[in-house]
């Protein structure tokens, strides 16, 4: 089984999240897996809970990218992986693993993937949402503070502290490498259809190739 990976990148709730749901409801006949670079953030059981909270997540340092890199090409090899689940609740990640089957669509979500060379080149498509940066912070308070418990103060004092300066250093500059740069992401309906489209054509061509 050929395996197509589509990279979707873009700053923190630029509406990556949107766009991936509308993807895997559009291909939800074949196989769509989800991997989120999230989940491949760094473990810190040497820390209290109270330091973890105050560390940079949205550095590349922060992810275990090398384990994700290595479990996306088990996947393409036809094998089932263990991935990491993380808590944003503990800022760590949890014991437990989750058993993950090869699929014949990947779409890998995160805002560094494109900032990660290794990554990149699993990727067949690469996509950067560009949103901007008041909508985002708008969009980041609202879903921290209901999904995630957080006080107004400390998404802000992170946002302006970590997520601000490391968007500028990283995650921007990251946007060169994509093939196609989707203004608002899932909310925009124009280039998701167009989206769709190349991908189609791509597992397609790949069900062509492996007959033949």
């Amino acid at each position: 089984m050929k395996t197509t990976i589509i990279g979707v990148a873009g700053g923190t709730a630029s509406g990556k999240s949107t766009l991936v749901r509308k993807l895997q409801e559009a291909f939800q006949e074949e196989e769509v897996l989800i991997l989120c670079h999230d989940f491949y953030y760094k473990a810190h059981d040497e820390l209290p809970l109270e330091e973890r909270a105050k560390l940079n997540y949205d550095h590349p340092d922060a992810f275990d990218t090398d384990v994700m890199v290595a479990d996306i090409q088990e996947l393409k090899a036809g094998r089932s992986i263990a991935r990491p689940v993380y808590s944003f609740v503990e800022h760590n990640r949890l014991p437990q693993t989750v058993e993950v089957h090869p699929a014949r669509v990947i779409i890998l979500d995160g805002i560094l993937i494109l900032e990660n060379k290794k990554l990149r080149d699993l990727m067949d498509v690469k996509v950067f949402v560009d949103t901007d940066a008041d909508v985002r912070l708008g969009r980041r308070l609202s879903r921290d503070i209901q999904e995630r418990g957080r006080s107004v103060d400390s998404v802000l004092d992170q946002y302006f502290g970590t997520v601000k300066p490391m968007h500028e250093e990283f995650v921007e500059p990251s946007k060169k490498y994509a093939d196609l740069i989707i203004p608002e992401g899932g909310f925009n309906s124009v280039a998701l259809s167009l989206l769709m489209e190349n991908i189609r054509s791509l597992i397609t061509k790949d069900l062509y190739s492996s007959m033949h």
